[in-house]
C-alpha cells in the first residue's frame, strides 16, 4: 500500500541513487527529486547528468535542478509541493530557508556512526584509521555540518580485507534500509531525535585531496596497509616509483603485508617469483594490484610481465 507521506529527495551520486530506489520500492510518495544542474564534462564538453538525475528521469519523477538553492523560484517550488519530509543523501549543504520547510523536518543519511567521522570522507577515514566497525546514521539537519539530532543508526562490520569501495557498498545497502525505517518512524511518530554526544577526541573525516594520498613509508606497516585500503579504489594511494631511468607515480589499489624480515634495503622494490614486494623496517608490503603512470590498472602479475625491475628500483618519501 502506498504511503501518504509526501517525500522530497535530494542527492547526486550512485550512493544516493540506491537510497532513492529503496524509498521508491517501499511505496513512498516521492513528490520531487532535487539534484545538481547538468554540467559540461570531458573533451567534447557534453552535458553530464548526475546519477540521481538520470534515475529520476528514467522513473519519470518530478525533477528539480536549481542553480541556486536560495532562489525565490526554487523556494516557491518546494513550498508548493507541500512536502512532509526532505531526505538528503550526498548532496550540498542546505541553507536554513530550505531545510526548515517540511513539517517533519529534513534528515540526512551519513556514512558513519555520528558523532564520529563528521565530514566529507567518512568511509575512507574509517578504514585509514583501522576501524573494525562503521555504520550509517540518519539525523535532522541543523545550521552546522553533521551535528543535528540523531534519529536512527545501524552498525556495519569492517572486515580486514575490505577496502573503501567494499565498505561503500555495504553502507549503501544498510543506508537504504535505515532511511526507509526512518521514514516509517517519522510517519508513525515513534522515532525520537536525540542530541549527539560530543567529546574531545572525536575523529574527523575531512575531504581528501590528491596530495593527501601519498604514502609515507616511515609509518608502521599496518598503517600503510590501512592507508591503501582506505583510498581504494578512489582516489587511490600513490608513491613515487624510482628506477635508474626515471621517476613515475605508482598507484597501489590492493596489497597485503607480512612481518618477515627482508634482505633488501628499506623502501626497495623487488621481485620474488611472480610477486612484487616493497621492503619495510617491519617486514614486506606485497603489492597485488597497481597502476603505473601512463598505464592501465592491472594485477602485479601482469605488471611484472611487461616491466623489469632492477636493483635501483625503490619508492621515495
Amino acid at each position: 500500500m502506498k504511503s501518504n507521506l509526501r517525500v522530497l529527495f535530494m542527492g547526486t551520486p550512485d550512493f544516493a541513487v540506491h537510497i532513492l530506489e529503496s524509498i521508491l520500492r517501499a511505496n513512498y510518495n516521492i513528490v520531487g527529486v532535487v539534484s545538481v544542474p547538468d554540467k559540461p564534462a570531458g573533451r567534447g564538453q557534453k552535458l553530464h547528468q548526475s546519477a540521481v538525475t538520470r534515475f529520476a528521469k528514467e522513473h519519470q519523477l518530478n525533477l528539480l535542478q536549481p542553480a541556486k538553492l536560495k532562489s525565490k523560484e526554487f523556494l516557491k517550488n518546494l513550498k508548493e509541493l507541500e512536502v512532509d519530509v526532505f531526505v538528503v543523501v550526498a548532496f550540498r549543504m542546505l541553507p536554513k530557508e530550505v531545510w526548515q520547510i517540511p513539517r517533519l523536518g529534513t534528515f540526512n543519511l551519513h556514512a558513519s556512526l555520528l558523532p564520529e567521522y563528521r565530514g566529507a570522507a567518512p568511509i575512507n577515514w574509517a578504514i585509514i584509521n583501522g576501524e573494525k566497525k562503521s555504520g550509517v546514521t540518519t539525523f535532522l539537519i541543523d545550521e552546522k555540518i553533521d551535528t543535528g539530532n540523531i534519529l536512527l543508526q545501524q552498525e556495519v562490520v569492517i572486515l580486514p580485507e575490505e577496502n573503501a569501495g567494499d565498505l561503500h557498498d555495504k553502507l549503501m545497502s544498510a543506508g537504504g534500509d535505515l532511511v526507509v525505517e526512518t521514514l516509517k518512524g517519522l510517519e508513525n511518530q515513534n522515532v525520537i531525535a536525540k542530541p549527539q554526544q560530543d567529546a574531545q577526541d572525536l575523529k574527523p573525516a575531512p575531504k581528501i585531496f590528491k596530495e593527501d594520498c601519498k604514502i609515507n613509508w616511515e609509518i608502521p606497516l599496518e598503517d600503510i596497509q590501512n592507508f591503501i585500503r582506505g583510498l581504494s579504489p578512489y582516489p587511490a594511494a600513490w608513491t613515487e616509483f624510482a628506477t635508474q631511468e626515471d621517476v613515475k607515480t605508482l598507484k597501489i589499489y590492493r596489497s597485503h603485508f607480512t612481518k618477515e624480515k627482508s634482505n633488501h634495503p628499506a623502501n626497495s622494490v623487488f621481485k620474488e617469483g611472480s610477486k612484487m614486494g616493497i621492503s619495510h623496517a617491519q617486514g614486506i608490503l606485497w603489492l597485488d594490484e597497481v597502476q603505473l603512470e601512463g598505464k592501465r590498472r592491472m594485477s602485479v602479475r601482469d605488471f611484472l610481465n611487461g616491466y623489469s625491475l632492477n636493483d635501483t628500483s625503490c619508492v621515495m618519501d
